[in-house]
């Protein structure tokens, strides 16, 4: 087939994954925020729901935007820019004829079902690459695709907890709490599109796709970093302490007159720096590990010294000498700090029931050779179905001009 016929404009129209087709069968967090990082990237990524209800998160809120006919979440709104939406009943066989020929021209597959479904429905690991052999096929679980308890549930909060996180986060060990956004999804969808773009490279090689796997258990743990060497190396047990780094001292949030500031004094360099700058005696608390052990004793040096200060005052007096500092903003003031914006970091897009909206925009920019960017635009997430009629037009235009039975990527023309 030529491109021209496979190869439907992407959203975005331009990007390092520009040319590449992403069918998108999962839905709530995880999965949605891997698609939502391949179509940022480029990549035309159609969403696959379930008809008359969509992705689950369709119904999550309040709070809701729109006409009172036609409300949307805005917990949707936050996982889905740049991607399609068709809805497909995968127990019919309208809907399974058209996921197959969704596949054989996909080049991944992402998809967090529970270990199993999608082998019921007829859409096994061999049946899928029986179909295309190239296809790259994301699969997100909750606690992993195998061992004694890999049927289980994965929810965001109770992955949090049952993989440790919750224990290291809030004032103390009696009060443990979840991270503020569901981090268990949204790292388990960042790595596995990590793992994805890893096995499209590796697909350039031995041109066959592989299955990628990873759940939200691995993703906490992948992310224990220093807490968990000190449990597995050193013996201990990590407990919650609040807004002040374990292993550093003085590091994390302080109270001034009429309001907090952060600091990180990260070197012996830096700590006798502060010292001077505020009055106290470096000699006191001459090492790090000093400082960390007498981490009471130290804040409540470092507290006196800051009460003389306002929070503005004291944060231009801190970043004068060098000392790496910081406010606490609420979210309002983050997307109107000048500095966010100047990264990209909000997009308007203009969204058919809501007309022109802000999203939150995403981490990554690309520059070309000549330092211009490569990022074009954005799309705003789809209204349930739709795209559906203009895929399946699309995919029956494709049809008309060739076969792909043989199981390459029907996009694999325009890359090569």
């Amino acid at each position: 087939m030529t491109p021209e016929i496979n190869q439907d404009p992407t959203p975005t129209g331009a990007g390092p994954l520009s040319g590449y087709l992403v069918v998108d069968l999962s839905r709530a967090l995880a999965g949605p925020h891997a698609g939502m990082m391949l179509g940022d990237l480029g990549a035309r990524v159609i969403k696959v729901e379930n008809p008359g209800s969509g992705d689950d998160t369709r119904g999550w809120g309040p709070p809701f935007v729109g006409p009172e006919d036609d409300r949307q979440s805005t917990y949707f709104l936050s996982c889905n820019r740049n991607k399609e939406s068709i809805a497909l009943d995968l127990k019919s066989d309208d809907g399974q004829d058209v996921l197959r020929n969704l596949i054989r021209r996909a080049d991944v597959l992402v998809e967090n079902f529970r270990p199993g479904v999608l082998d019921r429905l007829g859409f096994s690991t061999d049946a899928m690459h029986e179909l295309n052999p190239r296809l790259v096929i994301l699969s997100i679980t909750g606690f992993g695709h195998d061992g004694p308890e890999a049927t289980r549930s994965g929810y965001d909060q109770i992955v949090q907890g049952e993989a440790g996180l919750m224990s290291l986060t809030g004032p103390g060990p009696e009060d443990p709490q979840r991270v503020g956004v569901p981090i268990a999804d949204l790292l388990s969808g960042m790595y596995g599109a990590y793992g994805a773009l890893a096995a499209l490279l590796e697909r350039d090689r031995t041109g066959r796709g592989q299955v990628v796997r990873t759940s939200l258990l691995a993703a906490i743990i992948g992310v224990h970093a220093f807490q968990g060497t000190r449990t597995t190396v050193a013996g201990e047990v990590p407990q919650a302490q609040g807004n002040h780094h374990p292993s550093i001292a003085p590091y994390g949030l302080f109270s001034c007159r009429g309001g907090k500031v952060q600091i990180s004094v990260g070197s012996e360099k830096l700590w006798a720096t502060f010292a001077r700058t505020f009055g106290l005696d470096p000699a006191k608390f001459p090492t790090n590990s000093d400082r960390v052990t007498n981490r009471d004793a130290l804040i409540r040096d470092i507290e006196d010294a800051f009460s003389a200060f306002e929070a503005e005052p004291l944060l231009e007096k801190l970043n004068a000498a060098g000392i790496p500092a910081g406010k606490v903003r609420s979210l309002d003031e983050v997307y109107a700090w000048e500095q966010v914006h100047s990264q990209g970091l909000l997009v308007d897009v203009e969204h058919e029931a809501l007309g022109r909206i802000s999203l939150p925009g995403p981490p990554l920019r690309f520059f070309g050779a000549g330092g211009e960017t490569t990022n074009t635009g954005h799309a705003a997430p789809p209204l349930l179905d739709g795209d559906g009629e203009r895929i399946r037009a699309w995919l029956a235009a494709a049809d008309g001009g060739g076969s792909t039975n043989d199981g390459r990527s029907a996009n694999d023309g325009a890359r090569r």
